[in-house]
């Protein structure tokens, strides 16, 4: 690890005064294994644990707003998110270890770093890593790697599982910075690759997230996060799939669908989440949804098979929420 200087302000205002090179630091899970592998090279390392922003508290509207400081595992178990937003739970606790949740923060999980093996290794190209350099995962060990958002310049998979819930739910990032604050759909807030993928946010310089707005959701019993792994714990999702439905009368009234394991980013088609309004469960209308939600997949050698996969992951969860029988974290049988 190299040398670096190290700060913690007491305000916001401090927190976000512009450094070059500046890196926050809270949980410290993803940020710090990307030191020690050389990968993150930060001249000034900000800590902001001690600010403000460990709340989860009700919003006049009937909606949650989480602080970027509480913990997943907080988060999970707190009986609000539990009772209106089960999602988002079902979700948090889908990731990592109950290590990691006990220490990995809201604001932390929606700015972490790609997990894929190129840009983790210094010794191999990578735009995200290094821009220019090429993109050693194209045409090479890519089972993993994403298949909808690509680019010429990286194709590699976005990690998070809260964050797949949180764009099925239509969340807000709330954001302070040295211009002031603002408000930016989680669903805008991660970057596709293009042609500048070292940019994975909307963040500006020495912005910082304060916390997440989860708006009023109806969903009740009628949702899920399912997810396909490798192995049933501590692995990153080879397809997954966050649904929640408003139904009334045996109709879906709308709903939320995201992807993840596929996308470089939380992956939402609202064309087809448009087909749900007011329509009866079947399967010809999962099926439709399905194939729109991975329309323009492209497979790269080795994971072409998420594009044969995902269809069928996406209607199983479909099912799963219309019938009120949300996936279970502890128990991996998929209904």
């Amino acid at each position: 690890m190299r040398h670096f200087s190290y700060s913690r302000p007491a305000t916001l205002d401090d927190a976000c005064r512009s450094m070059e090179h500046m890196r926050f630091l809270a949980g410290g899970t993803n940020l710090i294994d990307l030191m020690k592998s050389d990968v993150e090279r930060p001249a000034h390392v900000v800590d902001i644990k001690s600010l403000p922003m460990r709340e989860i508290v009700e919003r006049s509207d009937g909606g949650l707003r989480l602080g970027a400081l509480v913990t997943n595992a907080d988060t999970a178990a707190h009986p609000l998110v539990v009772a209106r937003h089960p999602l988002l739970a079902s979700a948090i606790l889908a990731g990592a270890s109950p290590q990691i949740r006990n220490v990995a923060t809201n604001g932390g999980n929606l700015n972490q770093r790609t997990r894929c093996h190129y840009f983790y290794d210094p010794a191999m190209a990578c735009n995200k890593r290094s821009p220019g350099t090429g993109c050693a995962a194209r045409g090479g060990r890519n089972r993993i790697m994403a298949v909808l958002g690509t680019s010429d310049a990286c194709i590699a998979t976005f990690p998070s599982d809260m964050c797949i819930a949180l764009a099925a739910l239509n969340a807000t990032v709330n954001l302070h910075g040295p211009a002031g604050v603002r408000a930016v759909s989680v669903r805008d807030y991660h970057c596709l690759p293009d042609d500048t993928p070292w940019r994975d946010t909307v963040l500006q310089p020495g912005e910082i997230v304060t916390s997440i707005d989860l708006p009023p959701a109806p969903f009740g019993p009628h949702h899920t996060y399912l997810k396909i792994r490798d192995r049933l714990s501590f692995a990153f999702a080879i397809v997954s799939v966050a649904v929640g439905l408003h139904m009334e009368d045996g109709r879906i009234r709308r709903g939320g669908i995201a992807l993840g394991g596929v996308g470089t980013k939380p992956w939402c088609v609202p064309e087809a989440e448009a087909l749900l309004d007011d329509r009866p469960p079947s399967h010809s209308l999962f099926r439709d949804i399905a194939e729109r939600l991975v329309h323009g997949a492209v497979a790269d050698r080795d994971n072409a098979a998420k594009i044969r996969l995902a269809p069928r992951v996406i209607e199983r969860a479909l099912w799963q929420a219309a019938s009120g029988t949300p996936q279970s974290q502890t128990d991996k049988t998929i209904m």
